[in-house]
């Protein structure tokens, strides 16, 4: 399924509860999810945009082997499964989704020493935000704001 470009707000919301989510501050990772009854499919469109990626064939290796392959088939079924579950579950899937691209960013792009889950999940925010913001430009005349992240 083609990605549908994200709004900025949305790619925030997103980002926002993914964060709450992963510090454990469960208030404010309802609000989010109350705010936006969308959540859970945001949450499977991002971890789309972050899954597919780093699981798919890339042409980086000039001698793709049945790894590679394999590998590219998880990362589809999951972003397929997670899709599935959100829309036969509902709105009480967004904690579920956001455990799973967390766990994702833990175990496959985070290393050791290096960096934390929440550092990574900043990094992929911004350049969300900045994609989405690509895609979706502030109107002329609009004044310049500047997104702080936290």
């Amino acid at each position: 399924m083609p990605l549908v470009p994200l709004t900025p707000d949305a790619a925030i919301s997103a980002f926002g509860y993914l964060r709450a989510v992963q510090a454990g501050d469960t208030e404010a990772a309802a609000k989010l999810a109350d705010a936006d009854p969308r959540m859970p499919a945001l949450l499977v469109d991002i971890a789309e945009r972050i899954i597919v990626p780093v699981t798919a064939l890339c042409g980086l290796d000039p001698d793709p082997c049945d790894d590679s392959f394999a590998l590219e088939a998880v990362g589809q079924v999951l972003v397929a499964t997670l899709r599935n579950w959100s829309v036969v579950a509902g709105p009480h899937t967004a904690e579920g989704i956001a455990r799973a691209v967390i766990g994702f960013v833990a175990h496959i792009l985070t290393e050791e020493d290096r960096e934390d889950v929440s550092d990574v999940l900043r990094e992929l925010e911004a350049v969300g935000v900045s994609q989405a913001l690509e895609v979706h430009p502030a109107p002329d005349g609009a004044h310049p704001v500047r997104l702080t992240i936290v």
